[in-house]
């Protein structure tokens, strides 16, 4: 219990200040009124969505008037149902494009599955055709095909058992030799690779990909899992580097910033990293992961970046091997400064949900006007 007229902690005083300036915030928050508080609202909530239809309350009154016409609720006088379908002939609905990822996929699709040739039970080239004798039976140039898909853990294990064999003289022990295949490290390449794309490629963490192999009776602890990952990683430096260069000769390149925790350059270890140099700006305390994402014609690479830069930083570094030849690429991102790549040009396009939200923010005040450029 603090007693009175005693001096607060450092921490106490932290928790006041925090406290009085969360205040302060929102009494200057509430003092703009409207706008404000609808930005205070998503700040505390979060907004729900970001449909036009939810922007302000005018489009959703004239919505309603809308929903009380006869003809929205099936009051027409020859027949409602056949009325609102009135204009849309049949042809037109089957000219209606599929959207792209929906039906089925054919045995094509399934280019990484193993094919296995099936040849006639009792038939061959050349046979009498069973139906008309005189005929004879040739090969046809498509097979029919069956898809069998079954499951299996993502990571598979063997063990091998291998024989052992005591003298009963002299006690030696001999072991029978290892098949082929069973030689090298526990974890081979393929594992390595299998637990980088699922981790990096799909994001399946560690933690979860852990229960699932645990589950199926093969143990893949996480702390395992990135031992193996970071054993292999030098390997993939030069591909890495490769997809930076490619990534610098992009048409539109698009970055951003989230933030990121690196324990190598938050408390104690920052200091030593500090002390002995590999860790020059003092100054800097942010920890940023950069996402950078290139597009070509036929191609689209995202590279990432996590440390102390800023996205812009990372851009420059991206660009400093662009060709020199090629004009200035499209850069596409928020309006922060710490976005631009410094030197190097870009046409920058500034991304319009940004500025949008702005308006939603005053729509209340202004309805007419954010209507029009909503």
């Amino acid at each position: 219990m603090q007693h009175a007229g005693a001096a607060l902690s450092a921490q106490e005083h932290s928790k006041l200040k925090a406290a009085v300036d969360t205040l302060a915030f929102l009494t200057q928050e509430l003092e703009k009124k409207g706008a404000s508080i609808r930005r205070l609202r998503k700040l505390i909530f979060g907004a729900s969505t970001e449909k036009t239809s939810q922007d302000s309350d005018r489009d959703q009154s004239s919505k309603g008037d809308e929903d009380d016409t006869p003809a929205a609720a099936g009051e027409a006088d020859d027949g409602g149902e056949g009325e609102r379908d009135k204009g849309t002939t049949g042809d037109e609905k089957k000219k209606k494009k599929k959207r792209k990822g929906h039906g089925k996929n054919g045995a094509r699709d399934y280019q990484g599955a193993d094919k296995v040739t099936v040849p006639h039970e009792s038939l061959k080239r050349g046979d009498p055709c069973p139906e008309c004798p005189k005929g004879k039976l040739y090969p046809v140039n498509e097979p029919a095909v069956l898809v069998r898909v079954t499951g299996m853990a993502p990571l598979s294990a063997t063990v091998y058992e291998l024989e052992r064999l005591r003298c009963n003289l002299c006690g030696l022990v001999v072991t029978a030799k290892a098949p082929e295949g069973a030689a090298g490290p526990k974890y081979d390449e393929t594992a390595a690779s299998m637990i980088a794309m699922l981790k990096y490629g799909t994001g399946l963490p560690f933690n979860r990909l852990a229960r699932l192999q645990g589950s199926l009776g093969i143990p893949l602890p996480a702390s395992t899992q990135w031992d193996v990952v970071n054993a292999a990683s030098g390997l993939l430096v030069p591909v890495y580097a490769e997809l930076i260069r490619q990534a610098a000769q992009g048409s539109v390149l698009y970055n951003d910033d989230t933030t990121m925790r690196i324990l190598d350059l938050m408390g104690l270890r920052r200091q030593k990293a500090l002390a002995a140099g590999t860790l020059k700006d003092e100054q800097r305390t942010g920890i940023f992961t950069s996402g950078i994402l290139s597009t070509t014609e036929d191609r689209r690479i995202a590279v990432f970046f996590s440390g102390t830069q800023h996205a812009g930083e990372n851009l420059a570094d991206v660009l400093a091997q662009r060709t020199a030849e090629l004009a200035p690429p499209i850069q596409m991102s928020d309006a922060l400064s710490r976005n631009t790549p410094g030197e190097f040009k870009t046409l920058v396009a500034h991304c319009n949900a940004h500025a949008r939200r702005r308006f939603v923010d005053v729509a209340d005040s202004f309805p007419d006007e954010v209507r029009h450029v909503l």
